[in-house]
């Protein structure tokens, strides 16, 4: 899939999961753009750890956020919603044990 379909369908599952008008036409849309990035979405979405982008997703997706695995990283758990691989994760030798507490994301940038 291309950067726009992806970034369609990232959008679409989460204005159908968000709690309300500022999640659906602002908060999705940007999390959306921010999945595309090279980056953990953590990072892309200015965190400083991953226990911060649950609370914020818990807080504006609370139904899809129940629904993701506490061990799944918020991006990989996205593309796998829309049957997809990230752009960040796209031929990544680990893309497939994604559940490590250490990500080699700095495998593409070699």
């Amino acid at each position: 899939m291309d950067a726009n379909t992806l970034y369609s369908h990232v959008r679409i599952l989460l204005e159908a999961h968000a709690k309300d008008d500022v999640a659906l036409r602002e908060i999705a849309p940007l999390i959306a753009r921010r999945s595309l990035e090279m980056n953990h979405l953590y990072e892309a979405m200015g965190f400083a750890n991953r226990g911060e982008m649950g609370k914020f997703m818990s807080q504006h997706f609370p139904a899809l956020a129940s629904q993701k695995p506490s061990k799944v990283r918020w991006k990989k758990f996205l593309y796998d919603s829309i049957q997809a691989t990230a752009p960040a994760c796209e031929g990544c030798p680990d893309e497939d044990d994604c559940f490590r507490s250490e990500c080699s994301l700095e495998w593409h940038r070699r």
